[in-house]
């Protein structure tokens, strides 16, 4: 029997290419949208409204023959994603919002839509990609290490991987484009956003300002508790961050920790802004054992750094081999055996020599 796939389609070319690719592999698939922003009407079988995304990935279901959903997520959105999301800029960190939704909404919720749909599988157009260890799937990345996303998806269990395709893996984004081409699909030449999904413009600032209304101005304070400048609120910095202080100084001025209990950023030179060690809340990791040494991203766009750890309990201890810039609690830590995933955490403390 075909294998049954419904595929996680944005109105994006990566997401368009997935659904292609697995089309002209025999499977038989459908594509769903997720309208994460309120309705305000609807349009065919999907609660999305006047969205050009949800638009687009119906214009690519026709192209393709395939049948399209769509599914109003923005409610689970909220509860999910923008309200931790909100809290943790109170909470003076700085969260990746795209890890806790692939977690829990999109590998999460829709992963059950799917199956309640009588789906086996979700499909979507991640650059990533899985693979079988011990009796087991496992995350590796993906071919285009410049467009990994493995990073993001660290947080996914493996019961869940089981379920889960990543037809992008072992392909580059112009060759991805190219398919696109050549196969005359609508969203061929549109360009990837790198928004995040519920900040149109990627103003997050704005974003809180409209959201968060109590976020007060406070004081800036050297490393005596010295105050030296005021600012406009700690949601709107994190740590490693030069300007924006506003403050006259012989040397340039870094934030170097955020106190949100006494609403004060702390600030300080270059020098205390690196650090070796962090610990790490709540670790996923995929592995029943794994070595004591790997490379560790602290965000997206960091080269993966040589480091040895060790998990106890619902903590993660890094201690890297040179210090790292900016290591800023909220962000994911993953852990990375040459190209396969070994886990990772939310940082949640930096550890300073003294």
């Amino acid at each position: 029997m075909k294998k049954k796939i419904l595929v996680a389609m944005s109105g994006g070319v990566d997401s368009s290419v997935a659904a292609l690719l697995l089309k002209n592999s025999g499977c038989d698939v459908a594509g769903v949208t997720m309208c994460l922003q309120q309705a305000v009407s609807r349009f065919d079988d999907g609660p999305c409204g006047p969205n050009r995304s949800a638009e687009d990935a119906r214009h690519v279901c026709r192209h393709l023959g395939i049948s399209h959903f769509a599914v109003d997520f923005s409610a689970h959105l909220q509860e999910y994603v923008i309200d931790s999301f909100i809290a943790e800029y109170r909470r003076g960190r700085t969260p990746n919002p795209c890890v806790q939704c692939n977690r829990l909404v999109k590998f999460g919720l829709l992963l059950d839509k799917a199956a309640e749909l009588g789906f086996d599988m979700l499909a979507t157009g991640h650059y990533a990609a899985t693979m079988r260890h011990n009796g087991r799937t496992v995350l590796r990345k993906a071919k285009d290490t410049c467009k990994d996303q493995s990073y993001f998806l660290y947080a996914v269990s493996n019961d869940a991987l089981e379920r889960i395709v990543f037809p992008l893996g072992d392909y580059t984004k112009d060759a991805t484009r190219r398919l696109a081409r050549d196969a005359a699909l609508p969203v061929a030449e549109k360009q990837d956003s790198q928004d995040i999904c519920f900040i149109p413009g990627g103003n997050y600032r704005e974003f809180l300002l409209q959201h968060a209304r109590d976020i007060q101005p406070g004081d800036i304070v050297d490393l005596s508790g010295k105050k030296i400048g005021v600012h406009k609120g700690i949601a709107f910095y994190t740590i490693g961050q030069r300007g924006g202080l506003g403050i006259a100084a012989p040397e340039p001025l870094y934030v170097i920790a955020i106190d949100a209990e006494n609403n004060r950023i702390i600030a300080g030179s270059k020098k205390h802004v690196r650090s070796r060690q962090l610990r790490a809340n709540n670790p996923i990791m995929h592995y029943t054992s794994f070595p004591d040494r790997a490379l560790a991203k602290i965000r997206y766009a960091h080269k993966p750094a040589p480091c040895s750890f060790s998990v106890s309990g619902d903590s993660l201890h890094i201690v890297f081999d040179e210090s790292q810039d900016a290591i800023t609690p909220g962000q994911s830590v993953v852990l990375y055996d040459e190209d396969r995933v070994i886990g990772g955490g939310i940082i949640n403390e930096v550890l300073h020599e003294d």
